[in-house]
């Protein structure tokens, strides 16, 4: 059976200004996820699951469903605030989602198979699904799952300083610990990263974390598990949300399963603000001179 590719676009995309998850960026109006799903079939990933909100079901259908058709097996599951279903009886008011390791939970019974999570609104290129996918036919199992390192200097901004989660590995290239580092900037020929005041140099090809990893479905019931003590814990704290690190820290620390850091070249790029999109666009168009790409993906 061959691997998922599970796509976080449920987020509120607030500062962005409206729904950048469908909003154009190729020469033919191709979304950023478009990139990831004719990488992820390049590299020969089966099927795609959306994770949305149920009221983003028809504008999502109607962009994605015509054009994927024939091409790779899609679905759609939705994220919601429904406690009942992991067994939490308590009602917990809450205006924002719990977070991406909720967020996961929401396919826990549409998905079989190893798979791995992405970003909707990232750029990560072919060479890590081909890496992913590598790993989660071949080495992937219940206690070994994965996450793609990037190189720090290749996630960087020019505009300013950024949040990265900063992967330490043991001799095997096991994930030990991610930290994250809230004030990353470049400054002259040199990486650092801003705490207290104080300025700590970090090296181009230090390994970060952009939210790509693999699992098998296994992760699911830990995840509950996880999440229903969090949900409880963090009742009266509205903004409080579970994330997937919280996953791979609760597991490392149990010594329940260990996360190979997968390294790669790719040149990653995101898109936050409504001025990264003149950016975005030029990137794109600059891998598809270089002949990565198609001019138009799907024609």
């Amino acid at each position: 059976m061959k691997p998922t590719l599970l796509i976080l676009a449920a987020g509120m995309a607030s500062r962005y200004g409206s729904m950048k998850q469908i909003d154009g960026f190729g020469p033919n109006n191709e979304t950023i996820i478009d990139y990831s799903i004719y990488d992820a079939i390049k590299a020969g990933f089966g099927k795609v699951v959306f994770i949305i909100k149920e009221e983003f079901a028809d504008s999502f259908k109607e962009r994605f469903n015509a054009k994927l058709n024939g091409k790779i097996e899609v679905d759609y599951v939705f994220q919601n605030f429904d406690l009942k279903q992991f067994g939490i009886d308590e009602e917990i008011y809450r205006e924002k989602p719990w977070g991406t390791a909720h967020a996961i939970l929401s396919a826990r019974n549409v998905i079989k198979e190893p798979f791995c999570v992405i970003n909707a609104d990232d750029f990560y290129g072919y060479d890590s699904f081909k890496k992913m996918m590598t790993f989660l036919t071949t080495e992937a199992n219940d206690e070994n799952y994965a996450i793609i390192g990037y190189q720090l200097g290749k996630t960087l901004s020019e505009y300013g300083s950024v949040s990265r989660g900063v992967c330490e590995v043991d001799q095997a290239q096991n994930l030990t610990n991610i930290t994250e580092r809230t004030k990353i900037y470049k400054k002259d020929a040199a990486i650092v990263f801003e705490e207290n005041e104080t300025e700590t140099p970090l090296t181009f090809d230090t390994p970060v974390s952009m939210n790509f990893w693999g699992f098998t479905p296994a992760v699911f019931k830990t995840t509950e598990e996880l999440f229903r003590a969090f949900a409880i814990e963090n009742k009266d704290k509205p903004k409080a949300e579970f994330f997937i690190p919280l996953i791979g820290e609760n597991l490392i620390k149990t010594d329940a399963a260990k996360f190979k850091v997968i390294p790669t070249n790719s040149q990653w790029f995101g898109v936050t603000y409504k001025e990264d999109k003149p950016l975005v666009q030029e990137s794109i168009n600059k891998l598809i001179n270089n002949g990565e790409y198609p001019t138009s993906l799907w024609s």
